[in-house]
Formats: C-alpha cells, sequence, structure tokens
C-alpha cells in the first residue's frame, strides 16, 4: 500500500511513547497542546502525537522533537479542574514529519503517514513471532506486574506488525528504547530488535529475582536465631538461671550504682539500660547503647587527683626539669598560692607561645608534675573537623566522642593538665571550623557545661587547667586568643643553652647510649662550639642531636682505639662534626664613614646588621639593595627624607639630592630582611656618609624613626642585644621606650654592654658618631 500525506495537530508528549493500536489515556496541561485538541475534536478527532528528546522542556521548539510518532484517533476528553484535560486516545498508524506547516497558537504538521508493510520472508516472521511470544510469556511471569489476559490478546494475533507493537506497550523502556523500536519501520528488524529487549529484560529480571532470594535467607536467618534465643531464655527462666542478656544488664546496673555520677549524667544512664533491655544485647541498636553506656561508665565525672599545694617542692621540680623559663614557672607558683588560699580558683588557661624547641610541650609536662595532676597531651596541627573536638552525634554509624572527652577518659580524673598542642596550626573547611568549638572549651565561664555531641551530658571542665602552645599568634582566631593568657616564650641565649646542654641534654644523650659513668665528659669550650658554630636555632632540638652524634662519635672513638674515656674539647667537636657551619661575623676595629651596624631580630634569634651607604656623583637616585622588604625599603625613604629635610643641621650640602646618587646597602644580599627598626641605622649611615663623619665601630643600633626624628620602640631586645655582644660590641643605642625591657636581658650581659636611650635621632648621632671630619 503506498503511504498517504494528512496535515494533523500536534501534540509533544512528555516521557511516554504511544504505539498503534495501543489505547491509553494522559493528562494535557500545556496551553499549546490543549489548543491542539481542540482543533483535532473539529476536524475528524484525528491528531499527531510525538515524544519531546527532553522531558523537562517546558517549551519545546521544533528541533526538541522526534519525527517520528503515532497518529492517534480521540476516543474521549474530560476536563479536569486546574485547566488540566485529561484525554483517552488510541494509536493508528506511524508517521513521520515532513514540514511543520504551523507554530502557533499549535504544532501543526505536514506527515507522511507510513501504512504497515508486510512480511518478505514469511517463515523467518513465523519464528520470530512465535519465539517472542514464548519469551514474552516467561517475561510475563517473572515480572508479575502483568495480568495473563494480555497473553491471550497475543494468541489470537496474527499480524506480525501489530503483535511488535502491542508487546512493546507493554514492556518497562527507558524512552530511547521505546523510540527506537517506533522508529523500526521494517517489520521484520523491529521484530529482531524486539526479542533482543525482551530477552535482556528477563535476563535482568532473573538476576533481581536471584537477589530477592538472597537478601530474603539473611533476614530468615536472623528471624529464626532471633527465635532460638526466645526459646533458650524461656527454658532458662524455667530452670531458673539468668541468661548472659539478664548477667550483662545486671552488671551494668551494679557499674551505674557504684560509680559517683551525677543526677542527670545517672538518670541518662537507666534510661539507656531501659532501652538496652527492650532492644536485645545482639541487635544493632544494642551494641550502639552497650559502646555508649561504656563512655558514660569510663569517664571520671567525680574522680580527682589532690593538688600539690607545696609551694617550695613545687617550685623545686620545675627548676630541676627546666632551665630558664622563668614567666612560666612565676605563673604557675602563683596559681599555687592564690589556689592554697581561696580553695576555689577555676584552672588558668595559658597559651605559650615561642619559637620551636624552646620547651613549650615539655614545660607542661614538668608543670602536671609539679601539680600533681595527670597529663594529657590533644595535637592540633592539622585538624579541620569540628567533630574532631565536639564528637559525631549517636545517629552516624561508628560515632565516638570528640578528642576533648577523650583526653578526659584517658586523664582517668576530672582536674588533668590537658596540653593543646600546635593550637596556631588548626584549618577549617566545609565540615565546620574547630576553633569555634574551642572557644566553649577554653572559657573559664562556659567550659562547666560543655557538652559533646555524642554524650549529649555536661561535663564539667572548670577544674581543668588548659595550656596551649603556638609559635605564632598570626593564624589564632581573634575570640579564641583573647580566652587564653599568652605567655611569650624567646629563644634562649647562648649562655642558658650552655646550661641546658650541661644540666640536662648531656645527661640524657649519656642515658640513651649506655654511657653510664663519666668515661664521656664535655669541656665549656667545646659546649660553646657546638651550640655558636654548629647550630642556628631559638631552641635546642638541633643543640641536642649534635651533642648526640658527638656522643656516638665518642662511643666508637673509644672502642676503636682501646681508651676507657674521652673528654671532648674543641678540637674533638671539630673531628666529630666537621668543619664549623656558622660563623659570628665581628664587628671591625676601625671607625668608617658610612658603615653602620644595626640590630635585627631574626626566628633562629638576634644577629648584627651592617647598613652601607656610599654617595657618588648623579642625578639625586636613591638606590635600595640587599634583598629589602616593603616595611624597610619605606623605613629608608623616610630616613633619607629626614636627612634631606635637616641638612643643614648636620651641615650637609642641601643640594646633595639634585647631584648625588646615593646607595644604600644590606648585607648578605641573599637573605630576606624587613621590618623597621633599622631606621635609626639607615638615617646615621645617610648623614656620616653625607657629612664625613666617622661611625664608632663599637657602636651598635635598633629602632624605628619617623619624619620628625622621634625614635619608636622595637622588638626582641633581649636577642638583638645578645648578637651585639657576641659581635665584639660594647655600646647600645635602644628607642627610650624599651627601657621596661631591659630585665629581661640576662645580668651577665647586661653587665657587659653599655646602654644609651634614645628619643629621637639627635641622641643617636651624638652617641655614634665621631665629632670630627675628613
Amino acid at each position: 500500500m503506498n503511504d498517504e500525506v494528512k496535515v494533523l495537530p500536534l501534540i509533544p508528549l512528555r516521557g511516554l511513547t504511544i504505539f498503534p493500536y495501543m489505547v491509553l489515556h494522559f493528562d494535557v496541561g500545556r496551553e499549546k497542546s490543549i489548543r491542539a485538541l481542540e482543533e483535532a475534536m473539529l476536524n475528524d478527532q484525528k491528531i499527531f502525537l510525538v515524544s519531546q528528546k527532553d522531558a523537562k522542556t517546558e517549551e519545546p521548539e521544533v528541533e526538541d522533537i522526534f519525527e517520528v510518532g503515532t497518529v492517534c484517533n480521540i476516543k474521549q476528553l474530560l476536563k479536569l479542574p486546574g485547566e488540566t484535560v485529561r484525554v483517552l486516545v488510541e494509536g493508528e498508524s506511524r508517521a513521520r514529519i515532513m514540514e511543520y506547516t504551523q507554530l502557533e497558537p499549535y504544532f501543526e504538521a505536514e506527515l507522511e503517514v507510513l501504512l504497515e508493510s508486510e512480511c518478505v520472508e514469511n517463515n523467518k516472521c513465523e519464528a520470530l513471532v512465535r519465539k517472542i511470544k514464548d519469551t514474552f510469556e516467561e517475561y510475563i511471569k517473572l515480572s508479575g506486574a502483568m495480568p495473563s489476559e494480555a497473553l491471550m490478546t497475543l494468541d489470537d494475533m496474527e499480524s506480525p506488525g501489530r503483535l511488535s507493537d502491542i508487546v512493546s506497550s507493554y514492556l518497562m523502556l527507558k524512552q530511547d528504547k521505546k523510540q527506537e523500536l517506533l522508529e523500526a519501520f521494517d517489520v521484520t528488524k523491529r521484530l529482531e530488535e524486539l526479542l533482543v529487549i525482551v530477552s535482556n529484560e528477563i535476563e535482568i529480571l532473573r538476576l533481581e529475582k536471584k537477589i530477592g532470594v538472597r537478601v530474603k535467607t539473611k533476614i530468615d536467618k536472623v528471624q529464626k536465631e532471633y527465635y532460638l534465643r526466645e526459646q533458650m531464655k524461656a527454658i532458662q527462666e524455667e530452670l531458673g538461671e539468668d541468661d548472659d542478656e539478664a548477667k550483662e544488664i545486671n552488671k551494668y546496673k551494679t557499674r551505674i550504682n557504684k560509680a559517683k555520677l551525677p543526677k542527670e549524667v545517672k538518670e541518662k544512664a537507666l534510661y539507656e539500660l531501659d532501652r538496652l533491655k527492650g532492644t536485645g544485647g545482639y541487635s544493632a541498636e544494642g551494641n550502639v547503647i552497650r559502646t555508649y553506656l561504656d563512655w558514660i561508665l569510663d569517664l571520671p565525672w567525680n574522680t580527682e587527683t589532690k593538688d600539690n599545694f607545696d609551694i617550695k617542692k613545687a617550685r623545686e621540680i620545675l627548676e630541676e626539669e627546666h632551665y630558664g623559663l622563668k614567666d612560666v614557672k612565676d605563673r604557675i607558683i602563683e596559681y599555687l598560692a592564690v589556689k592554697k588560699m581561696s580553695k576555689s580558683l577555676k584552672g588558668p588557661i595559658l597559651c605559650l607561645v615561642g619559637p620551636p624547641g624552646v620547651g613549650k610541650t615539655s614545660i607542661a609536662r614538668s608543670v602536671a608534675h609539679a601539680l600533681n595532676r595527670n597529663f594529657v597531651r590533644m595535637s592540633l596541627g592539622g585538624v579541620r573537623d569540628e567533630a574532631e573536638i565536639r564528637g559525631h552525634r549517636k545517629t552516624y554509624v561508628g560515632a565516638i566522642p570528640g578528642r576533648i572527652i577523650y583526653g578526659m577518659k584517658q586523664a582517668k580524673s576530672k582536674n588533668p593538665l590537658f596540653l593543646l598542642d600546635e593550637i596556631d596550626k588548626m584549618s577549617n573547611d566545609f565540615r565546620g571550623d574547630p576553633g569555634d568549638a574551642l572557644l566553649e572549651v577554653l572559657d573559664a565561664e562556659q567550659n562547666n557545661t560543655f557538652r559533646d555531641h555524642y554524650l549529649e551530658l555536661e561535663m564539667n571542665l572548670s577544674n581543668v587547667m588548659f595550656i596551649t602552645t603556638a609559635n605564632t599568634l598570626d593564624t589564632i582566631p581573634r575570640p579564641l586568643l583573647d580566652r587564653m593568657e599568652v605567655i611569650d616564650i624567646s629563644g634562649y641565649t647562648y649562655e642558658e643553652k650552655l646550661n641546658i646542654a650541661k644540666r640536662h641534654l648531656i645527661p640524657k644523650q649519656l642515658k640513651e647510649h649506655g654511657v653510664e659513668d663519666d668515661s664521656i665528659t664535655f669541656s665549656d669550650s667545646s659546649i660553646v662550639l657546638i651550640i655558636e658554630g654548629y647550630t642556628l636555632e631559638s631552641g635546642v632540638r638541633s643543640l641536642e642531636r649534635k651533642i648526640g652524634a658527638v656522643v656516638r662519635k665518642s662511643i666508637a672513638d673509644m672502642f676503636e682505639n682501646d681508651r676507657k674515656n674521652v673528654n671532648i674539647t674543641v678540637n674533638h667537636v671539630k673531628k666529630y662534626l666537621g668543619p664549623v657551619i656558622y660563623t659570628y661575623e665581628r664587628t671591625d676595629k676601625e671607625d668608617k664613614i658610612g658603615v653602620v651596624t644595626g640590630m635585627a631580630w631574626t626566628a633562629y634569634g638576634g644577629d648584627t646588621l651592617p647598613v652601607e651607604v656610599s654617595v657618588m656623583e648623579g642625578s639625586g637616585k636613591l638606590e635600595l639593595t640587599g634583598k629589602l622588604g616593603d616595611v624597610m625599603k619605606e623605613s629608608a625613604r623616610a630616613g633619607y627624607s629626614y636627612v634631606r629635610a635637616h641638612a643643614e643641621q648636620f651641615k650637609i650640602y642641601p643640594e646633595f639630592y639634585k647631584d648625588k646618587d646615593i646607595h644604600i646597602h644590606v648585607p648578605e644580599g641573599a637573605v630576606s630582611k624587613d621590618g623597621p627598626s633599622a631606621g635609626v641605622t639607615m638615617v646615621t649611615a645617610l648623614v656620616s656618609a653625607l657629612s664625613g663623619r666617622k661611625v664608632r665601630h663599637n657602636v651598635a643600633m635598633t629602632g624605628e624613626i619617623t619624619l620628625t626624628g622621634r625614635v619608636l620602640p622595637i622588638g626582641g631586645l633581649k636577642e638583638k642585644c645578645l648578637a651585639a655582644y657576641r659581635a665584639g660590641i660594647d655600646t647600645v643605642i635602644i628607642p627610650i621606650d624599651n627601657k621596661k625591657d631591659m630585665e629581661k636581658i640576662p645580668d651577665s650581659i647586661k653587665n657587659k654592654l653599655k646602654f644609651i636611650l634614645a628619643a629621637n635621632i639627635d641622641d643617636v648621632l651624638k652617641n655614634a658618631l665621631l665629632e670630627e671630619s675628613l
């Protein structure tokens, strides 16, 4: 039969494909589609239904619609509330869109109606038809979703094309698969595709059934075990014996009654115990409750250690175990003294800030020893999840309390010393900010009611003594920092390092290496050489490693050369550790023009910083070199402007800024330098170079300069003065506002240096420059 051409209204369908001979109803709500229905009812009740490529498209365009659909006959229309129409249609024949004749107010298209073709190979078609009927029968039995009457309908059907369309309409397929079957115009190819699809669906149904049987078997096994346990329980009751569950419940009840739990905690524990009775000990919920009860009963709700109020003994312990760190020791002694007086002082919250290796963590352990408190350490380095502090709620699988509660369990007392190490190394991500969770923990006014997410009970942390450590305050959130008492721990002087090495490091290393007697001894000069020549640090970690290396090599030397003892001298150190790695630059013994010794602070301690100024004929350029930071460059420009403004006062040629080029250089060029404290040094060097006056070689200085000539205070005075002394300086010029910081300088250094306090730059120049001119 020849294909015919028709012009019909068109409705794009969302997620729906209609086949010929298929009868179904659907709801129409889009205005265009309703208009198309109304037009179809006026003309033979024929309409063309075709699927959209994407069901989510609300207003489809021509390119959003498939080309092949089904011409349908409208059987019934029913208007529903809300401008929706329910329509019942019957598919008649396939059709392909040739062109759209109208897009508004509804779609209308010229269609090529594809009439059903006959099978060319009758035997093949017959074989395919029989196979599809058999396969589809198996599909219906496995799915159980369709009535058996569907098979009877297929048995009486002779047309292969109609059979394929009816079977296709029954299958639960994705839209793209259904569209492929609709677009298969050749009956034989359509039957082949359909057979493959039905066979695949049967395989999937078999797998689903297999999985279902396996799950049911497991459930039946659990039910059987439960039934047997109940029978066992009944038998034990008849015999007057307690089963394992009852024994466990009684054991928990005894523990709860014996433990000195707060009222709220005890009520919660008994409530959970009642739940455990009801759920059964072998269930998943029973395991969760059992773990929860263990946590409650293991925590030290009312267990505490007795503080050591012997102030003298506490001081002895601190002095014996640590050299220096006076501020920390004094604060602990103050706390003990006040608590001894008041009996009710809350635990202090201290933050020890200082460079690595100065003993922040180890002093906390010594404090716990001195106070007779249990010690718990918790490292916060890299912690980025709020739940690490507060725990997870019990609803989560594998939930546990946070590390604060875990630490309290580990401490076994409610008043331990809790060290929060590396508090400046915390970070945060999408899981929350652990710093926010610590706000409550480190607040003495709030931490008496700390609630962990897992326990959901109030834990009193007010008796805990919290000590935190950090290398810098810059990365600690401000609200958290506000809750702590900050104690700065500066780097050790070489004298302090010498005493630490003699009292602690050398005995420790000798003991670790099995040297019991005095077979290995160190001279003071050898220790000083190790400190100054082989380490560059604020703390003593590297010093301890170097001493360990010397001890090991000494032991090897003793066995190789049959020696019974070794007294380590400077020569031994050089032999064992090789050439000196670090050298401290000594100042020149000659007064020079344009060369001034400044003082600098580094992470490894103090250092001297020579500033050199050279004046050349030129056009008024100012050159700054020596890998200077922005702040230091600004300080140099401020000094340059001050000298230019006061040129006549300093007897300097007033037009120097026009015909003189000035080069300021700060050795060493490969080392980055920054900060404002070299301001007075640069002004002094500029005045010396421009006026021709020499600078005293034995003077070093530090201080920030302003455009009005004021000398502002600086930091790190202790380390700077130590470096100046080491470099052979005997006079240092410091800002007058730093007078209070002189107390921190050891008397051994302070007595060997002359200090000049400068309020303005005139005080500096008067003491640094020689009067005579060249």
